[in-house]
């Protein structure tokens, strides 16, 4: 059962942007615990270490041969958990097959039809056409972590604050790089935008001049490749937060909206460490709940040599609570 949040603070998914959107999330009583499928790139047990997966090029792609490629995320808004971006590719000549197989937006599609879908592509099924579909279709994943999303927003005073949009950016541009590194002739990108589609697509033209780019909203509604990097983005982040669940499944979806992520947040909250890696907390949620609490214990960090230790001890270990006191006493 999905269900639309409309008007939601989009402060909490790219801070600064004053872009707001309707966030579309899944009842997490649908998303099943049973772990007998785990995609490629996703590790058991999962580490708060940011990575990145692809597959070998399909074998009906050969040297040469002109691909289409989508791009998408999933885990853009929520306060638990990793951001995951992903791409596919196949063959232009291939293309028109997908609607076929079903895929559209993973957000219109349940969660067990996206595990149906996503298990065929890795060939973890036992009809012929999940052989077709193996055969070509490729893709590859980035999993960024929360650790890792929040040592970037929350770099010191000394530091350039490195956004969510940009590290957005940075991982679709790392991920056409890859494939592009391994052999593959992408001649046409398709991507569901972050921030306006008109700058972002200009500044991805300027890395891959070469290549027909077209971004735009709701990418993964319009082109099926996009469509399949959707689904691809959507299963990886579902399984990643599975993995890594420290609530016995009573966390809720994990989007600051949803009242079970916030009664587990507030349950759960160490007044010295605030929680483990896997809370964002960089997510005005988080920062709220601290601020508020009265049982948190501030740290003031005097000077900027405490203040380049505390970010070197949050990008080690993900914990630490306090602002920067630039006054001397």
């Amino acid at each position: 059962m999905v269900a639309v949040i409309a008007s939601q603070h989009f402060e909490e998914l790219c801070q600064n942007d004053e872009e707001r959107e309707d966030i579309e999330i899944e009842d997490a009583s649908q998303i099943s615990t049973n772990l007998e499928f785990v995609p490629p790139g996703v590790e058991v047990p999962f580490r708060d270490i940011s990575s990145t997966y692809h597959t070998p090029i399909p074998d009906a792609i050969k040297l040469g041969d002109p691909c289409i490629l989508g791009v998408d995320e999933a885990g853009r808004g929520p306060v638990l958990g990793a951001m995951v971006y992903a791409l596919s590719y196949c063959l232009k000549s291939y293309a028109d097959k997908l609607p076929s197989f079903g895929f559209a937006d993973s957000k219109q599609l349940t969660h067990a039809i996206r595990m149906d879908l996503f298990s065929r592509i890795c060939n973890n099924g036992t009809l012929p056409e999940d052989l077709e579909l193996f055969n070509n279709i490729g893709w590859g994943t980035r999993i960024m972590t929360a650790r890792d999303i929040s040592s970037g927003m929350l770099r010191s005073q000394t530091g350039r604050v490195y956004n969510l949009n940009e590290q957005a950016h940075d991982a679709t541009i790392s991920l056409i790089n890859e494939v592009l590194a391994m052999g593959v002739n992408v001649t046409e990108v398709y991507v569901d935008t972050v921030g306006p589609p008109a700058s972002y697509q200009a500044k991805l033209s300027r890395y891959f001049p070469s290549i027909k780019l077209i971004v735009t909203k709701k990418a993964d509604s319009l082109f099926p490749i996009v469509s399949v990097a959707s689904i691809c983005a959507k299963v990886t982040r579902d399984i990643s937060l599975i993995c890594r669940d420290e609530s016995d499944g009573t966390w809720g979806s994990g989007y600051p909206s949803d009242g079970k992520t916030t009664k587990w947040l507030k349950g759960t909250l160490d007044p010295v460490f605030g929680w483990s890696n896997v809370v964002r907390f960089s997510w005005q949620t988080t920062k709220d709940l601290l601020e508020k609490n009265e049982g948190a214990i501030t740290v003031d960090w005097s000077n900027q040599e405490s203040a380049d230790l505390r970010q070197s001890a949050f990008q080690s270990t993900g914990y630490w609570i306090g602002k920067l006191v630039t006054s001397e006493f």
